[in-house]
């Protein structure tokens, strides 16, 4: 009887020991792996265009449904901050950081946000009121559906 309870003890402590060998990153899906690399590379154009912009330089700007060609506006600035923290949040889920699900979620709630006021708001400001669905929210909602799944396991790594 000792015996196999001190054998469960030993199976239950080796099942620990190998889910407590499976890295953060593991628990992330193929598809927001790519996209980790995708927003990495997506924050450095983004300081890339705001440096741009001290020289003069009109990068073309869009996100969300915010389009400018000017660096330093306000739509500019929205814009180049979406992407430097896009890509802070990215390298943040690839490397392993023990802030990356809150910030993801975080980034994710303003990406809704942002897409509900550029499909719902900008179109009575524009010249011709249209109503445009915002692709976006097809992967920002999953995402963060994803990102509130694993975020108790995340943290106990």
């Amino acid at each position: 009887m000792t015996e196999n309870l001190q054998e469960n003890d030993n199976q239950n402590l080796l099942n620990n020991n190998e889910f407590s060998n499976i890295r953060r990153r593991d628990l992330l899906p193929i598809w927001i792996k790519i996209f980790c690399w995708f927003f990495m590379f997506f924050g450095i154009l983004a300081i890339l265009c705001l440096i741009l912009g001290l020289f003069g330089i009109k990068p073309e700007l869009a996100f969300y449904g915010f389009e400018t060609n000017e660096a330093f506006s306000l739509i500019g600035i929205l814009i180049i901050t979406i992407g430097i923290i896009k890509g802070i949040t990215a390298y943040s889920l690839w490397f392993e950081k023990d802030y990356a699900i809150k910030l993801a979620k975080i980034d994710s709630y303003i990406g809704i946000v942002l897409c509900g006021i550029s499909m719902l708001v900008l179109p009575f400001f524009a010249d011709e009121f249209n109503i445009k669905l915002r692709l976006e929210l097809a992967l920002l909602i999953p995402f963060l559906m994803k990102m509130n799944k694993i975020e108790i396991e995340w943290n106990r790594k």
